[in-house]
């Protein structure tokens, strides 16, 4: 199930609001600067859907985000629980950090956690199957995938070159909720 939890950076063992009804999650994100939707393929993807089929199941979606917002590429990334690099890849995100692209993902299949720290407030995001989230380019956050994995994601670039971690040197996402 997705949710939004919503904190003061200086509190977070208080949450000030929580919400899973994806509209209100929504409206919620979009009064921060952040686009959450929901999507649907046009056509049931097979079992083991390669990036091709999971990109046409999409397509109409990711068109509408290319021509709003100029993307120029779109790839489909994956994890599972037994993926050798799993613990590497989940560790080079959990710390505060920017990127001067947005962050796009959708996620076809599983989960996981986006935190944003905007102003005083973090967005603690748990998205799920049928989301979409953009981190706007610049603002702090960190992902969690969790100690066991697994998702299939579309992401969408302006720039996959420029897309780069730039780390804060904060600890606040020590702080915060990790995903279980």
């Amino acid at each position: 199930m997705s949710e939004l939890k919503i904190f003061h950076d200086s509190q977070p063992q208080t949450v000030q609001q929580h919400l899973t009804d994806k509209a209100a999650m929504a409206q919620a994100l979009a009064a921060a600067g952040i686009r959450y939707e929901q999507w649907e393929a046009s056509k049931a993807l097979s079992e083991n859907p390669d990036q091709a089929e999971v990109i046409e199941a999409y397509q109409a979606d990711i068109n509408r985000l290319i021509e709003q917002e100029g993307y120029q590429t779109v790839d489909v990334v994956s994890m599972v629980p037994d993926h050798p690099e799993k613990a590497a890849f989940r560790q080079k995100f959990l710390e505060e950090h920017r990127h001067s692209e947005d962050e796009v993902r959708f996620f076809v299949e599983g989960r996981g956690l986006f935190t944003l720290h905007i102003g005083d407030n973090v967005y603690e995001v748990l998205c799920t199957k049928g989301d979409l989230i953009s981190v706007p380019a610049n603002t702090p956050h960190w992902f969690d995938m969790g100690p066991s994995p697994r998702f299939v994601a579309i992401r969408l670039f302006n720039n996959p070159e420029g897309w780069v971690a730039n780390f804060t040197g904060s600890d606040i996402a020590q702080r915060f909720n990790r995903l279980d």
